[in-house]
């Protein structure tokens, strides 16, 4: 199951995605975690210090890779240079699992406190004034466009702040969205905001209402949001600590709050995949980036690169590869 946090700057959603990733891994899932934020902070809330995470190898450094191994032998894609963030996969891509042996985890995925992570990687001086975040990101895109992942297994996203989650298809990549969200109007109007553009798209959407101090802080929070609200995490003396640099086991985190782990934990394995709709909003989005951007940039028609036969899925891991002649 692919699961994305979302929510205002500062409310919290790197440290809750750390949290149920650490909970997941703790319990033998299989998960893979993955920092898409502009701000990249989820190697620390894990447990890495400052050096550990800046030794992190970003997937931006290995995109040509990336995109050479996971064309593999698809007809419609002629290279590695034809493959653009949204490029979907099709009959002879090479798709990944969640966990496996490939080119792609061991150049870019490390183990974190017990959970394998990949890092988009901050700005660098280069980037300054010349480049957009969302061109980093796009390698994350490609990678969730290709990934199969069936109940039981988790893909964790931190991705960016606000609705700059919409600055691309990424956000239907997701079976469930969680949105962190304090009691607070500007808090709720980013939940507003976010709710509006998802609905367009199907996206399964929860709340997660965290700094919660009293019943009138969840009350709050339920006036606002309604039956999308999952629980709330309270002021917390571990997280705290944790903010601090000292992540401690997980076992210290206050056990109410550590119920709220467990919710949402039971909310994604409740969620139904739907396979069929994450391959039409992948060709979708492709071929509104085709047009926008993506063939003028190419020189070519990338909306050719969709395979209308190919249903992404658990089905398509079983799918014969096509040979040439």
């Amino acid at each position: 199951m692919k699961i994305a946090f979302v929510g205002k700057g500062g409310s919290g959603k790197t440290t809750l995605a750390a949290l149920v990733a650490r909970h997941l891994a703790a319990r033998g899932r299989p998960v893979l975690a993955v920092d898409a934020d502009i701000n990249q902070h989820l190697a620390c809330a894990l447990g890495a210090d400052a050096r550990q995470a800046a030794q992190l190898p970003p997937l931006g450094e290995s995109l040509t890779e990336i995109k050479e191994y996971l064309r593999g032998d698809n007809p419609r894609i002629s290279s590695a240079a034809a493959m653009v963030k949204t490029t979907p996969p099709g009959a002879g891509s090479r798709l990944l699992q969640v966990v496996e042996d490939n080119p792609i985890y061991a150049a870019c995925v490390r183990d974190v406190n017990g959970v394998r992570l990949a890092v988009t990687g901050a700005f660098t001086e280069d980037d300054l004034g010349v480049a957009c975040y969302h061109s980093k990101v796009g390698a994350v895109e490609l990678l969730l466009n290709h990934l199969v992942d069936g109940p039981g297994e988790y893909v964790v996203v931190d991705m960016t702040a606000g609705a700059d989650s919409f600055a691309s298809g990424l956000f239907t990549r997701f079976d469930r969205t969680f949105l962190v969200c304090e009691p607070t109007l500007r808090s709720v109007a980013v939940y507003q905001q976010y709710a509006g553009y998802a609905r367009d798209f199907g996206v399964a959407l929860s709340v997660v209402g965290n700094k919660v101090e009293d019943p009138s802080d969840v009350d709050f929070l339920r006036d606002h949001v309604g039956a999308d609200l999952l629980g709330g995490i309270s002021r917390s003396a571990y997280v705290r600590a944790a903010e601090r640099g000292a992540v401690g086991p997980l076992d210290d985190l206050e056990a109410a709050n550590h119920a709220v782990l467990g919710q949402v934990t039971e909310v994604v394995d409740a969620t139904v995949q739907d396979w069929a709709a994450f391959t039409r909003h992948a060709h979708e989005f492709h071929r509104r980036n085709a047009t926008a951007w993506a063939n003028d940039r190419t020189g070519a028609d990338l909306t050719a690169q969709l395979d209308p036969s190919f249903v992404m899925g658990p089905a398509a891991l079983r799918r014969p590869v096509p040979t040439a002649g």
